[in-house]
């Protein structure tokens, strides 16, 4: 089904006061990773071009027609709360259009925004079971940032593409081939659910809701089990200990993910919940879409750099360590401060 379109008579406020970001960027929250990479792509020239090419070759129809024939429809008659949820969401990005959503039969907990065209969004009955409706909300805004983002469109790649390496595995270099196209979009990927949890808190707003949803996908639905600090420091131990060796473990370890491990998406999404670029946001000065056409590629990979290199520097594990000395040698070499 077509996204609706996001009219007044459509909008259904929260049932408590939030505030909304009329005329809302993408680049307001996304990683500066994910953030210089789409920019970067957004002005490829020829870029649209190859992606038509490819869409051809993805069964996007067919996604559709599995999701009708085999999934609940999210609408006012079937999940109304999560239609709710999902109007909501829209209304405070200020997105044009609402996304269909589905409810699709599967004990695990996940959620998705695939689509070329049109982006769809995906939910199991693991997830919709396992969340109250603050932690659900947060995810909702999750998957509409992703649409806000563009992001359905790559992530509906990468899944062809996963599927695509699999059965050419056969051939000894077209696997290879496939897979390190495959491994460098899940590394963007990986940056983008970062966006994405980011997405979630603006259309939540309640830090708490989205820390105990992150929480509850890692341990279950054992809140009164389990303790938000205590889990933070989880992220602590794991970005900090060990030596080279599980420096190098953690790398191979995340590799074949698509999503970042929970303690980090959540040490992450804390931390930007108290920086100044997200008081900015929640106090109104953010970009707006209509200046996205100017947006610099320059400035978007210096934002970037500047990213990683803070990354590098304030990390305490003993690789990250030893690449922030080693820059930092190489930096006086060439005589700079």
């Amino acid at each position: 089904m077509p996204g609706e379109e996001n009219t007044e008579q459509e909008q259904h406020t929260a049932a408590r006061s939030r505030r909304r970001f009329p005329g809302l960027s993408s680049r307001a929250y996304e990683h500066p990773a994910d953030r210089s990479a789409l920019v970067a792509l957004r002005k490829l020239s020829g870029f649209d071009t190859v992606f038509k090419a490819l869409s051809g070759l993805i069964p996007e129809r067919s996604l559709r027609l599995l999701f009708l024939s085999d999934s609940v429809r999210v609408s006012d008659e079937q999940f109304p709360h999560l239609h709710d949820m999902l109007r909501d969401a829209c209304y405070i990005l200020d997105m044009p259009k609402v996304p269909a959503m589905y409810v699709t039969q599967d004990p695990k907990p996940n959620a998705m925004c695939v689509g070329l065209d049109e982006p769809v969004i995906v939910l199991t009955t693991g997830l919709v079971e396992l969340l109250d409706e603050e932690e659900m909300r947060a995810v909702v805004g999750h998957e509409a940032g992703h649409a806000l983002s563009g992001h359905a469109v790559y992530r509906t790649v990468l899944l062809f593409l996963t599927t695509l390496a699999v059965r050419v595995s056969w051939i000894p270099l077209g696997s290879v081939a496939v897979m390190a196209i495959v491994t460098a979009l899940r590394e963007w990927f990986r940056k983008s659910e970062l966006s994405a949890d980011r997405a979630g808190l603006l259309v939540g707003q309640d830090v708490h809701a989205s820390m105990r949803g992150l929480m509850k996908l890692a341990g279950g639905n054992h809140l009164h089990e389990m303790n938000v600090d205590a889990f933070l420091r989880q992220a602590e131990e794991y970005e900090a200990g060990g030596d080279l060796r599980d420096s190098v473990l953690k790398i191979l370890n995340v590799l074949p993910r698509s999503h970042p491990f929970t303690t980090v998406r959540a040490a992450e999404l804390k931390r930007w919940s108290q920086s100044r670029d997200f008081q900015r946001l929640m106090d109104g000065h953010y970009p707006r879409r209509e200046e996205d056409k100017d947006a610099s590629v320059t400035d978007a990979f210096r934002e970037s750099a500047a990213s990683y290199a803070e990354t590098v520097r304030t990390s305490a594990d003993p690789l990250m360590k030893l690449v922030g000395g080693a820059t930092d040698r190489i930096r006086r070499g060439f005589g700079g401060e």
